[in-house]
């Protein structure tokens, strides 16, 4: 896994895309490293019966990434910024462990997803289908003492790449694919 991806703590700005060829050429502007472009990312959510993970603020997900091969088991919460991911080898034993310890899958999300880094940060840019495009601008840490400078210097890259307050997303993903479910049923 990539250095850009390892702490405890993520900070992490999430902005809703008016247009996506707009902000993708404003962030060619700044000449981002790629790491990834257009893979196809495959979410699943495990919760046990009662949800206490959700209830929690926390979630464990397993992630396949194609074309790329990358597979994670992901863990967040329950502060805000705190996440932590590791790379596995095995998704169905991964899932299949999670099973044996009493979880189901609760949520399965789909995303298309492209990964560039601007120095130390790394900016996602992803289209959820029926939802819509994002940008995500973030940086792992441990040094949680670091967090709130880290915001800052995220919120001085948004306004370089004309992305207003107006447009920041404060629900998760998985809480906007939550909300359209229900919206559906």
């Amino acid at each position: 896994m990539s250095e850009h991806f390892k702490g405890k703590f993520e900070v992490e700005l999430k902005y809703h895309l008016i247009s996506r060829t707009r902000f993708l050429s404003d962030l060619q502007l700044m000449n981002p490293e790629v790491m990834l472009e257009n893979n196809l990312e495959y979410d699943c959510y495990f919760d046990s019966p009662q949800w206490p993970l959700s209830t929690e603020n926390k979630s464990v997900c397993i992630r396949e990434m194609q074309p790329s091969g990358i597979m994670l088991w992901i863990v967040k919460g329950p502060e805000t910024d705190r996440c932590e991911a590791v790379n596995i080898t095995d998704v169905i034993k991964a899932k299949s462990m999670l099973k044996t310890m009493g979880y189901e899958q609760i949520l399965e999300m789909k995303k298309q997803r492209s990964i560039y880094f601007l120095g130390q940060y790394h900016v996602t840019v992803d289209h959820l289908e029926g939802i819509g495009d994002f940008a995500e601008l973030a940086i792992m840490t441990d040094d949680e003492s670091m967090l709130e400078i880290y915001k800052h210097q995220l919120l001085d890259i948004a306004q370089k790449l004309g992305l207003t307050e107006a447009q920041l997303e404060l629900k998760s993903y998985r809480q906007l694919y939550a909300d359209k479910c229900r919206k559906t049923l």
